[in-house]
């Protein structure tokens, strides 16, 4: 028996994987490569001296994903496939709320099919909108910021119905904050396609001078520097979380935050980069970005509590390990 892990040739996709195999378990990778390369594949095999089967397909397609569960018997699912720019989703919001619902619909329905009943689900801290920080898993969702946070509390209704529907499904909401970091050895770590959309490998472009500079988001939010505060996290202490979850799964409906507890603001992120680095990172300060609210950052204590959990590496791992990747990754 195995995992399938959708869009597991991304960048939280692909860090799990290695997780996954870590500790014993056959993954087989679904992903239809619209925001990652088919290279990931070899330098995941590379990574763990596995051969590890891949399908590429689109989740939302209903009868490629049976085809898939004929194919291969699988024990549970970890479900990574959407849409995730927070930007991209305001200016098209048609587009996200058609990939991330249709895909968590497709996906759940086989697996009730087929009676896989352990689901994990890649959701993020953008479901709890303009709430009091720190967020917690009790917290009522409130109308969020962008359809991109939309998309992803619509799934976990989807979800919860599910599991009301069928008591014996196992459902884990995952719900995490700013991964950023790459695998200690360079080998897989956050290549979008295009120009990035995150600050993390802005910042890295930045530094190998494929891009200028580094734009900040508003300066004039009401936190101590006037720049966004989040929770930013080592994109393999998320991995890692995925598999505590999975190890942990039990019938119902289970909500963690996956963070440190811990804000940064992006000011004090590019003081951090540039320290740990030694490189300076040119920035200018433009306009608030539609969607995103001044302060996110978890109360973590529920996954420590029945996970097990924590994150164990600090933001300047995350610095070192993603310029790490950047250096050995970049293509003049």
């Amino acid at each position: 028996m195995s995992i399938l892990v959708t869009g597991g040739l991304g960048f939280i996709g692909s860090h799990t994987v290695v997780a996954l195999i870590k500790e014993g378990y056959k993954v087989v990778i679904a992903d239809n490569l619209s925001n990652s390369k088919i290279e990931v594949l070899n330098a995941l095999e590379n990574l763990t001296n596995e051969t590890i089967p891949f399908y590429q397909i689109d989740v939302i397609d209903e009868d490629a994903v049976s085809r898939l569960f004929e194919n291969q018997k699988f024990s549970g699912v970890i479900h990574f496939a959407g849409y995730k720019a927070v930007g991209e989703s305001v200016n098209e919001p048609l587009k996200y709320y058609r990939n991330n619902l249709l895909s968590t619909i497709t996906l759940a329905n086989i697996c009730q099919k087929k009676g896989v009943k352990k689901f994990i689900f890649s959701s993020s801290a953008t479901v709890y909108g303009s709430n009091r920080v720190p967020f917690d898993e009790t917290m009522q969702l409130l109308p969020t910021t962008n359809p991109y946070g939309e998309t992803k509390a619509m799934c976990e209704r989807i979800l919860g119905d599910l599991v009301q529907a069928n008591g014996d499904f196992e459902v884990a909401l995952l719900r995490y904050f700013n991964p950023i970091g790459a695998h200690p050895s360079g080998g897989i770590g956050e290549a979008p396609n295009g120009i990035p959309n995150n600050l993390m490998p802005f910042i890295t472009q930045v530094a190998t001078g494929k891009l200028k500079e580094l734009q900040v988001f508003g300066d004039d939010y009401p936190t101590p520097d006037g720049t966004g505060v989040r929770d930013y996290i080592h994109v393999m202490d998320l991995a890692e979380g995925h598999v505590a979850a999975l190890e942990n799964s039990k019938p119902g409906v289970h909500i963690y935050n996956l963070g440190t507890g811990k804000g940064t603001s992006v000011l004090e992120f590019i003081e951090t980069f540039e320290r740990v680095n030694k490189i300076k990172i040119p920035y200018k300060v433009v306009p608030r970005r539609v969607g995103d609210v001044a302060y996110s950052y978890a109360d973590v204590s529920k996954a420590k509590r029945e996970l097990n959990w924590t994150a164990k590496r600090n933001l300047e791992h995350m610095c070192r390990d993603a310029w790490n990747f950047e250096k050995l990754n970049s293509k003049d």
